[in-house]
């Protein structure tokens, strides 16, 4: 029989079991929570750390700091913890600044915001406007909603092409082109 440190029990409830078993299934699992998943599934089953660290091709250390945080945190042990990094640049008034101007007001002399124009009005960078609008799902050059003209004759002009529709001329046929944007 083989002697060493005595390892900690590791007892799985059932809403556990089937998450670690979900998280080593599913495609969209990063490969390090799902080989985290494994070692404590297969530590769970009564496995030695030297056989779990052998079954899965990885030291026996990595077995037993698995096995460990789970014990002492359950599965939130097995998420990846904070990294250290550049602190935030950016506050949270400026992307709110940044998102009502985008939704809220149209630059001088253009149609749309572009994420260098909104970058020279807020004094952003334009790989800020663009990594903020994609996490907040803004496209501001796509337009959904319907523009009217301003031109003074439209009223006149869409009554003549309503009556072309309800009355087209003799023996001629009314083809409208007007919404296919390479014409």
């Amino acid at each position: 029989m083989k002697r060493g440190r005595r390892l900690a029990e590791l007892v799985l409830s059932v809403e556990e079991n089937n998450q670690l078993a979900e998280w080593t299934r599913r495609h969209k699992t990063s490969q390090a929570l799902a080989l985290r998943s494994r070692i404590v599934l297969a530590c769970a089953q009564g496995a030695a750390n030297g056989e779990v660290a052998q079954r899965l091709r990885v030291t026996p250390q990595t077995v037993g700091k698995w096995r460990h945080r789970f014990v002492e945190r359950r599965v939130d042990g097995l998420l990846d913890e904070p990294r250290p990094g550049a602190p935030r640049t950016i506050d949270d008034a400026q992307i709110e600044r940044l998102i009502a101007t985008t939704l809220n007001q149209l630059p001088r002399g253009a149609t749309h915001w572009s994420t260098r124009l909104m970058a020279g009005k807020l004094g952003l960078s334009q790989s800020t406007v663009g990594r903020v609008w994609r996490a907040f799902g803004l496209q501001p050059h796509r337009v959904e909603s319907f523009k009217l003209s301003t031109d003074p004759l439209f009223i006149e002009k869409v009554r003549d092409i309503v009556g072309l529709y309800l009355d087209p001329p003799l023996k001629a046929m009314v083809l409208c082109v007007d919404e296919k944007s390479q014409i």
